[in-house]
């Protein structure tokens, strides 16, 4: 599909070996978790994934879209270590607040960056965020349950799917594109992203979003009614121009004799 798409250049897929099965055990063992059974066949089938393209501004190729998925080495858990190396340093976990709102209804409830949560990063996203793999409960045992998070670039997070076959489809579906995530956070994809968005549009069915709430920040203008004034003027007719007096008597003068030459004619006849 996307080779054949207009403009695209340099479609490049990473052929990858499957990971070994030890260095799975070996993940697992050294997070003191299982990793779901899809991610672990994924992994069994290849170490990762990724696939980019370009496309043409002026002959000259420019990287668009991007699809990847870290390798079982780059599965790094996230906030596990201060940002510094300094002592006290601030981590993600410092982040975390009491009053956070809890799943409500449709709403599942969201990651934690203590100790209550185990999350690992599955995809950078280019530093537009970062998809994530999260056990929602880690305490006192990790729960084998996971789900696919996005956390932006403010900190916040966004649930996209149960499994990872599901985030999966959707990242294969959108074709990489840029910030293709945020379609599915309460803000949508920025102006810029939208364009790429309309111009290779992802397979899904929400294709709704790219038409969605776009049309309340555009200006529609009538221009039957902006060119149109409220209050209209009568338009006056023209008079034709007032004749003097003298012209008229002359003009009058003509007419009469005009008349009597008409009459004398006849007469004769």
């Amino acid at each position: 599909i996307l080779e054949t798409s207009p403009g695209v250049a340099e479609v490049t897929f990473v052929e990858k070996e499957p990971a070994e099965r030890h260095t799975i055990i070996s993940w697992e063992q050294k997070n003191s978790c299982i990793l779901p059974e899809d991610l672990k066949n994924f992994y069994l089938m290849t170490d990762g994934f990724q696939m980019t393209w370009s496309v043409k501004t002026d002959d000259t190729p420019m990287p668009l879209g991007s699809m990847v998925i870290n390798s079982i080495s780059q599965l790094c858990r996230l906030g596990g270590s201060s940002m510094y190396t300094l002592p006290n340093a601030p981590t993600l976990a410092d982040l975390e607040d009491d009053t956070d709102e809890e799943g409500n209804g449709d709403k599942p409830e969201k990651p934690h960056f203590d100790s209550r949560s185990l999350i690992f990063e599955l995809d950078p996203c280019n530093g537009n965020g970062k998809v994530c793999l999260v056990y929602k409960h880690a305490e006192p045992v990790v729960s084998p349950d996971t789900e696919i998070w996005f956390l932006d670039r403010a900190l916040y997070w966004h649930f996209l799917t149960k499994t990872f076959t599901a985030y999966y489809r959707l990242l294969i579906t959108h074709l990489g594109l840029p910030q293709w995530q945020y379609a599915f956070t309460s803000y949508g994809v920025s102006p810029q992203a939208k364009q790429w968005f309309n111009m290779y549009k992802p397979i899904t069915i929400n294709t709704a979003l790219l038409s969605e709430e776009a049309d309340s920040f555009v200006n529609k203008l009538d221009p039957n009614k902006v060119f149109k004034s409220k209050n209209k003027t009568p338009v006056l007719k023209k008079k034709p121009p007032s004749q003097p007096a003298g012209s008229q008597k002359s003009h009058t003068s003509m007419t009469s004799t005009k008349t009597s030459s008409l009459a004398g004619n006849t007469s004769r006849k």
